[in-house]
């Protein structure tokens, strides 16, 4: 079996196991993932099957809709490249980029940090999918999935949160720019994502403005 072949089976893997997943993290968002990240690769010294691989399984048993459980991901992961009969280096290390990619696990700061260049760009990737347009409205249709709030101005941000405040939190999707979003333009580590983070930061900030403008009923002539 080829790499390009490999890859094939990887999406209709994939395709088929989130087919029911939720709006923000279902095939679509794994696609624009993988897009991305074969856009930021061409810049970067990376072995490309590892960035295509880590790209499309990064969120095949995502531990927020499997009850915290952080360890499914990587077991499905190691089962399914093993019957691609993928060398055990490559599948090692697709299943440390799953393991590292998430923004809950850089605030764990006991867990001594995996370091690669295609974790790197996995990682800008899944972040680029997280601001701007999109990562506007992945971050309201999660809300809305678990029945938040638009914004409380009772509720502050918590901006100091641990791993584990992270995965608790229910607090309004407003506060989750803050939080999270708004952070990680400078969290990106590689040249194409920093470019193309900058815009979409910028659409952020615009956005919010304009939504705090409607909330508090300033005039917008």
């Amino acid at each position: 079996m080829t790499d390009s072949e490999r890859i094939e089976e990887t999406i209709k893997f994939v395709k088929e196991t989130l087919k029911d997943a939720e709006g923000g993290h279902d095939w679509f968002h794994i696609q624009r993932v993988y897009n991305n990240a074969m856009l930021i690769a061409k810049d970067e010294k990376v072995d490309i099957l590892v960035v295509g691989l880590g790209a499309l399984l990064h969120d095949i048993a995502d531990a927020k809709f499997n009850n915290g459980d952080e360890t499914i991901a990587p077991k499905i992961t190691k089962q399914f490249l093993k019957s691609l009969k993928i060398d055990h280096r490559i599948i090692d290390h697709v299943v440390r980029i799953i393991e590292n990619s998430s923004f809950k696990n850089s605030l764990d700061k006991t867990k001594k940090k995996f370091f690669s260049n295609e974790l790197q760009v996995v990682q800008d990737a899944d972040r680029l999918d997280a601001i701007g347009a999109i990562g506007i409205a992945r971050a309201f249709n999660y809300g809305g999935f678990k029945n938040r709030k638009l914004y409380d101005p009772d509720v502050a941000p918590n901006l100091n949160m641990t791993k584990e405040e992270y995965k608790r939190s229910t607090t309004p999707t407003i506060n989750h720019f803050y939080e999270k979003l708004l952070l990680l333009k400078d969290t990106l580590k590689t040249k194409t994502g920093k470019k193309l983070a900058e815009k979409r930061h910028r659409f952020m900030m615009d956005y919010l403005e304009q939504f705090f403008g409607e909330w508090n009923g300033r005039p917008e002539f």
